[in-house]
């Protein structure tokens, strides 16, 4: 792993970015789903997601993809450098009606070095004992 930012001749396959823990509470729902526009209940309303066969009120997806690239930008510290980001969702975070709400914690590693100072990063995110990302990956470019 590096301790500064990163650059191609530095890092190596496997190195391990440091991990990232991120809070998310029912509060922080209504402020993404404003941003968003994204108002589906199950995202606020508890009787509506457990009606649907959900434990609680579950965060957006977006969200945790975006609270997901905040491994990518603590390591790289330039968002500028991501080039490509994808996940897929697998299991939901259910935010709970208190003052902590859910923790999640992501981190991720370095899986290829691709031409052109780019790098393929594998990323994880788990809340609980649920990985809440699937095919999370990540193409960075970095600098020399």
């Amino acid at each position: 792993m590096t301790t500064s930012s990163p650059t191609y001749s530095s890092v190596k396959v496997g190195d391990i970015l440091p991990s990232v823990q991120a809070q998310v509470c029912r509060a922080d729902l209504v402020r993404y789903a404003g941003a968003s526009g994204d108002f589906n209940p199950i995202h606020w309303n508890p009787r509506h997601a457990t009606a649907v066969g959900l434990p609680d009120v579950i965060a957006h997806g977006m969200l945790s993809m975006g609270m997901a690239s905040r491994v990518l930008t603590a390591w790289l510290g330039d968002p500028g450098a991501i080039v490509e980001f994808g996940v897929r969702f697998t299991n939901p975070v259910v935010v709970p009606d208190d003052e902590q709400g859910a923790t999640v914690t992501f981190g991720g590693s370095v899986a290829a070095k691709l031409d052109d100072q780019q790098v393929r990063l594998t990323l994880t995110a788990t809340c609980g004992e649920a990985k809440i990302l699937g095919a999370a990956k990540a193409i960075v470019r970095l600098p020399a």
